[in-house]
């Protein structure tokens, strides 16, 4: 019945599906959530377009996945900025010079840098067991117990000294007074939120909502040429092999009535262990908004477990090599194709998914 039964209506999903039915081919879109975008849907209160499953801004150094995303929208000029909340004190971010400046008042990038040597020197250490040792040798003691351990903690759920060094290689300290997060020249926030691109996207497409694709698997198999998978691989084979580990999130919104600025940054993160939440979300400042109502989210990292939504895999030596036993039973199947970042086990940013389906679609349609 269908040249293409894709299941999954996020970004993944969604290019798939507009660059196939481009091509003349008959495609079907399955998703068991109620609404389509995955996890960049956006959802109004009080004419605010609400990140409803945490903040998404578009950043890329890639053109042509820049100009493919311009041809149906429009970006604002939104240019991410956090603002780092250590018991009330606020460090801006990423590291860079004013963050130097707040936490020791050294004006000149060379006291900057001698302060970081003169703390990393302590803990030199040329085979870090773990993420504490790592950080301590590469920024020293002030950045990371203000800005990183806790923060960190948060994220993955257990103590810095249990978390694999290999998480942070590097750390990017930056010696000028910058605060744009992100280095590429490309990046914005959909106008009118990222809605707006899944609609453009999907456009003319059928699409069924509220629908669980493995839920009827045999009979989607006997009715789609070619299966487009997006969501967890290891649940699509039942587990066969064992289940693999993510990092989920939970969000708390919260309309504020006739509350016009709650923080005034669109992102907050809040780095000691104490606070339960990794950070606070005010989202009418990704889109300069004006309204007199604001809505805030809190964002908390969990644990993974069944019935809560996967977000980040764990790409540690166990669940890739498991993931890649998955994809060589995958490979023998010619009707099936994983994709997206559950099928693909690894974190993409936007502009990568993008990447990523283009190639995929160029391959698998020729």
């Amino acid at each position: 019945m269908y040249d293409i039964i894709i299941a999954g209506a996020g970004l993944y999903g969604a290019v798939f599906a507009y660059e196939a039915r481009k091509k003349g081919y008959k495609c079907l879109v399955i998703e068991k959530r109620e609404h389509t975008g995955g996890n960049i849907y956006c959802k109004d209160i009080a004419g605010i377009h609400v990140h409803y499953y945490g903040a998404h801004i578009f950043h890329t150094g890639n053109e042509k996945v820049w100009n493919y995303v311009n041809r149906f929208i429009r970006f604002n000029h939104y240019i991410n900025s956090p603002i780092a909340n250590y018991r009330g004190d606020l460090y801006n971010l990423p590291f860079n010079m004013n963050t130097f400046y707040q936490l020791w008042k050294v004006r000149t990038p060379a006291e900057a840098s001698a302060e970081i040597n003169s703390q990393r020197q302590k803990h030199i250490n040329p085979d870090p067991e773990n993420l504490e040792e790592m950080a301590l040798s590469l920024v020293g003691e002030d950045v990371y117990y203000k800005l990183i351990k806790g923060y960190t903690e948060k994220q993955w759920g257990r103590p810095a000294i249990e978390i694999p060094s290999f998480i942070i290689k590097r750390i990017p300290l930056r010696f000028t007074f910058n605060n744009n997060y992100f280095d590429d020249p490309y990046q914005g926030i959909p106008v009118g939120g990222y809605n707006c691109l899944i609609d453009s996207l999907l456009e003319s497409t059928e699409v069924r909502l509220n629908t669980d694709f493995l839920l009827d698997k045999e009979k989607y198999l006997r009715q789609g040429k070619l299966i487009v998978y997006t969501g967890e691989i290891d649940r699509y084979f039942d587990y066969y092999l064992g289940k693999l580990e993510y990092r989920s999130l939970r969000f708390e919104h919260e309309l504020l009535k006739n509350e016009a600025n709650f923080q005034g940054n669109a992102v907050i993160n809040y780095t000691e262990k104490e606070v339960p939440f990794t950070r606070i979300l005010e989202h009418k400042h990704f889109e300069f908004g004006q309204q007199t109502d604001t809505v805030i989210t809190r964002e908390y990292s969990e644990d993974f477990e069944d019935g809560r939504d996967p977000y980040y895999p764990i790409n540690d030596e166990r669940n890739n090599q498991l993931y890649l036993q998955y994809k060589k039973i995958a490979d023998k199947d010619s009707q099936l194709h994983f994709g997206g970042r559950l099928g693909s086990y690894r974190y993409y940013n936007m502009d990568q998914v993008i990447e990523i389906a283009l190639t995929d679609i160029h391959n698998l349609l020729k």
